[in-house]
């Protein structure tokens, strides 16, 4: 009976081996075999059973063979799988003789569900009493490293017990090292194992994208296809397909698309809802909506949120709320994944009422409102001014005790900043004594006080961030360039983009040299600002408009017609460089120049957009 229980377990038929037991444990020939205990247990453990895992155990102590060391440390493996921490711990206490095994699962077990202290310390246990610890102690360890210190520590256990080889060892080094951040150790790890498998490609190729280098992946599944025997696994596929994502590589993922179907991979839910994910982030939800419908009976809610989520991103909403509408047709019940998606999918789409439409739905089904889904909407309240409507979203802030978040507080100020009410923003400003450390809070504010013409505002939070030494980030220097633009503050600004790089160790971006050009025309140093244009790399249009507009404030009509010369080759169906130029000479009196420009804009079949205004009716 044990063999047959232990064959069926090993091909994965775990309820074939439950019923047979289950049929035949009256017979006390079966009973007394107490090894097919641990292949029962580990089936339990396999079908997230708690109730089977406890009537095997009260089978276990009816037969007497709770105090055999096999079976005591499956009946514990089994329940630190099931997460049932305490009865895991009661039933290692009541091991008479405790062996390795039975201590490694417990390392492992404390590892597996966030206890790292108690594994650390079981550890511990291992290495200063008489047992000597193995690879599987070190590879049960090494996830409960939260810093590289206490890895490399463990990584030296490794070397000194000769294990650091063993491919257990090695790719639990592979994913403590990438979890640290420390990639060069990681991939010197992976690439002194001789015989690598999937499990330890697939461990590397996690760690690369954990990392933000999605680009690296391609290199590591290569070598996975080329020098390897090894073939791809499900996960080794969907971890591709989300680098494919990152990096919109479509056609790529359409190659990987191609060996899924040729090496016969099972279509699951997982590596289904990978493909949707790719395809609708390279914009191809065509394509994305053909995988869903194939999946149909087999995808989850996860596909479904993953579906929705790339149709909003392709700006197609319609279709979006009728799979809203649908979901429950296959028995499931939008989360709060499920509900932040529609409201953050409408605000990015700037429609703000479709968005609290379904905020005020959600809250009528109990449903909590993620950070996401408040931030979403306060996004929508500042795309349109709705200032009643952000005060809403703060009261309810205050309510459910989350106003004093980074993210909320950020958003928050960044929508009164938008609304016109810069008090109200700085009074959510002042309500940190310590004020967060994260550039973007400050952002909002000297942004905000620059959109709102408070440029001394502007300047003051600039000097506290400073103060309290905060690093601006690109975005921060981007705001405050603009004040001075405004302010006409030519030394200031000269200061402050020679910090850039200087002082913050950042490379001045097109918008940092857009914002100097805009300072130096608008205070009539057109030679500086052309002088700084022929310095950048590649000048983009915003730039050379910019330049044009100071050209039309200070009448230079002939840096005006180079601006716009050049402005058309990059734009050449923009009629409005030719339009501010025409404006120029038409100042100017020189109305030969300004049939000029014209015949030159017929000549091109451009023509002058008509002007139109917008009123909003509340």
């Amino acid at each position: 009976m044990k063999s047959d229980i232990a064959k069926l377990v090993s091909n994965g038929f775990f309820r074939e081996a439950l019923s047979l037991y289950s049929k035949l444990h009256s017979s006390s020939s079966i009973l007394d075999h107490k090894f097919a205990f641990p292949f029962l247990l580990k089936a339990s453990a396999k079908l997230n059973s708690p109730l089977q895992g406890q009537m095997l155990h009260t089978h276990l102590i009816k037969t007497g063979f709770h105090s055999d060391i096999y079976s005591a440390t499956a009946l514990a493996d089994m329940y630190m799988k099931l997460h049932l921490l305490s009865h895991a711990l009661k039933v290692f206490e009541e091991i008479p003789h405790r062996n390795l095994p039975s201590l490694n699962v417990t390392i492992s077990g404390f590892s597996r569900n966030g206890y790292l202290e108690e594994a650390l310390g079981a550890f511990k246990k291992v290495v200063l009493g008489k047992l000597r610890p193995n690879s599987v102690t070190i590879a049960s360890v090494l996830p409960a490293c939260a810093s590289v210190e206490l890895g490399g520590q463990v990584h030296c256990w490794a070397t000194k017990l000769g294990v650091e080889s063993d491919i257990y060892v090695a790719t639990a080094m592979v994913t403590m090292y990438s979890n640290c951040g420390e990639l060069v150790s990681a991939k010197k790890v992976f690439d002194r194992v001789l015989n690598k498998n999937v499990v330890s490609y697939n461990a590397f190729i996690s760690g690369i994208l954990q990392n933000g280098v999605p680009h690296l992946v391609f290199d590591a599944f290569k070598d996975l296809l080329e020098s390897s025997d090894e073939v791809p696994n499900s996960v080794t596929l969907v971890l591709i397909l989300s680098a494919c994502s990152k990096l919109l590589f479509i056609r790529f993922g359409r190659q990987i698309h191609g060996l899924l179907v040729k090496i016969e991979i099972n279509f699951d839910a997982m590596v289904g809802t990978a493909l949707v994910d790719m395809y609708s982030k390279c914009g191809s939800w065509h394509w994305a909506y053909d995988i869903f419908t194939e999946l149909r009976g087999s995808r989850n809610l996860v596909t479904w949120n993953s579906m929705i989520a790339g149709l909003m991103l392709n700006g197609q909403s319609d279709i979006a709320v009728e799979l809203f509408q649908q979901l429950e047709s296959e028995g499931l019940i939008p989360d709060s994944a499920t509900w932040n998606t529609m409201i953050s999918g409408f605000s990015q789409l700037g429609l703000g009422f479709e968005a609290f439409k379904f905020f005020h739905k959600m809250q009528s089904t109990g449903v909590v409102a993620s950070l996401k889904s408040i931030t979403s909407l306060l996004r929508a309240c500042s795309a349109c001014s709705a200032l009643q409507s952000g005060k809403e979203i703060h009261g309810h802030t205050i309510r459910i005790n989350i106003s004093t978040d980074e993210f909320i507080s950020t958003a928050l100020i960044d929508m009164y900043m938008k609304c016109g009410h810069s008090y109200l923003a700085k009074r959510v400003f002042c309500q940190f004594q310590i004020k967060p450390k994260d550039p973007a809070f400050w952002n909002a504010m000297i942004s905000g006080y620059g959109r709102n013409g408070e440029y001394q505002s502007a300047f003051e939070i600039f000097n506290q961030m400073q103060e309290e030494k905060v690093p601006p980030n690109s975005a921060t220097l981007v705001s405050i360039l603009s004040v001075c633009s405004h302010t006409g503050e030519v030394d200031r600004g000269w200061q402050l983009f020679k910090m850039i790089n200087k002082d913050y160790c950042l490379n001045p971006t097109s918008e940092h040299f857009g914002c100097m050009v805009d300072l130096l025309g608008r205070s009539g140093k057109m030679k500086e600002a052309q002088e700084l244009i022929h310095e950048m790399p590649e000048a983009s249009v915003s730039v050379f408009a910019s330049l044009l507009g100071a050209c039309r404030h200070h009448l230079d009509s002939a840096l005006g017609e180079e601006m716009a010369k050049r402005l058309s080759e990059l734009e050449p169906q923009d009629p409005t460089p030719f339009v501010i130029l025409s404006n120029i000479y038409a100042v100017q009196g020189r109305w030969g120049d300004v049939e000029r420009v014209r015949g030159m804009m017929n000549d091109r079949g451009l023509k002058k957009l008509p002007g139109c205004s917008l009123i909003r009716v509340t």
